[in-house]
């Protein structure tokens, strides 16, 4: 029995944790939750309790064992190392530790390995970066990729509850705070972070180092656009892979079908391919439009989708706190 800690859980990704851990019965014999000062005091139902919400000056002083924080890089930033000191296992949601050498990235399916008995900081990598490692790394494996060139589909539900106001305020005609440049409703637009002065954005150098990382090797090459589109269920991503050595499509997807936490659709005929609707409350990332790209050789296209609040943060930061249970609490 574990007690755990949720830092950031009355936001969307927080409040995503609660549920899959309730889904997934982690068996906690104490949970604490954490929020802004705003949100003390005010309680959140947990299976058949009202937990309340305490103040993350509270939560340094109470005996935990795993602090799952998405509050943000400031809070994990100043908070994280506290705890981790304490020896608590913290694993962060924000991009704050995610690139440091000696801090894994983790995608529990491809590299829990890269934590140890040591280990105090886990990042949990980017979202969209999350479901297109979960689909390249065995191809990798087997083909070893050369290039990747992605271009992402991404939910108003990545940037936060001020987005989704935004686009359902705009969709039912009034006014609201604007958080993104433009309007989102009808509309899309390639902006995801903020512009670097190379003309990338931050969220497309997320998908470049990260994936490297992940992957473990630094030689792949790596483009990417973000677009943000006006939709709620996740994050879609249109992947062209270019690999060193030769494949046939019947073991791409004998390789996609074997790896855990993938759901391959994938049958045109009948118009079956993903979509964020289907992704949207799923764990499992969703592949379809698996195709030889004939323009180049040993190239193959990918059409990726996963609900970027699920396997994109909680449900991969709740599979992290699984394995270090079953390792080192066993």
């Amino acid at each position: 029995m574990i007690r755990l800690a949720i830092v950031g859980a009355t936001g969307l990704v927080g409040t995503e944790i609660i549920k899959v851990l309730e889904e997934f019965n982690f068996p906690t014999s104490e949970l604490y939750l954490c929020a802004s000062e705003k949100s003390i005091g005010k309680t959140i139902p947990y299976k058949d309790k009202n937990l309340n919400i305490i103040s993350i000056n509270e939560l340094i002083q109470k005996n935990i064992d795993i602090a799952i924080f998405s509050a943000g890089s400031e809070v994990s930033k100043q908070y994280a190392p506290i705890l981790s000191q304490q020896g608590v296992f913290v694993i962060d949601n924000s991009s704050q530790w995610r690139l440091y050498e000696k801090i894994p990235l983790v995608v529990p399916e491809i590299n829990a390995h890269t934590i140890n008995e040591n280990t105090r900081i886990i990042a949990n990598p980017n979202c969209s970066t999350i479901q297109m490692v979960l689909a390249l790394a065995p191809l990798h494996q087997y083909f070893h990729i050369k290039r990747i060139v992605v271009s992402t589909y991404q939910s108003v539900t990545g940037t936060g509850m001020k987005a989704v106001r935004q686009l359902m305020a705009e969709r039912n005609g009034e006014q609201v705070e604007m958080i993104y440049p433009h309007p989102i409703d009808l509309n899309c637009f390639p902006h995801g972070g903020s512009f670097s002065e190379n003309g990338y954005t931050t969220e497309e150098w997320k998908l470049i180092n990260e994936t490297r990382k992940i992957l473990n090797d630094n030689n792949i090459q790596i483009t990417a656009t973000v677009v943000r589109i006006p939709v709620i269920g996740g994050h879609s991503e249109s992947v062209n892979v270019e690999f060193y050595h030769p494949f046939e499509l019947h073991q791409i997807y004998q390789l996609l079908q074997n790896q855990q936490g993938i759901l391959v659709l994938d049958n045109p005929e009948k118009n079956l391919y993903p979509t964020p609707l289907m992704a949207k409350g799923k764990n499992e990332v969703l592949v379809g439009r698996i195709r030889r790209d004939h323009s180049v050789a040993n190239g193959l296209n990918l059409w990726i989708v996963a609900d970027n609040l699920r396997k994109g943060a909680a449900t991969n930061a709740v599979q992290i706190a699984l394995y270090l249970l079953q390792n080192y609490f066993s």
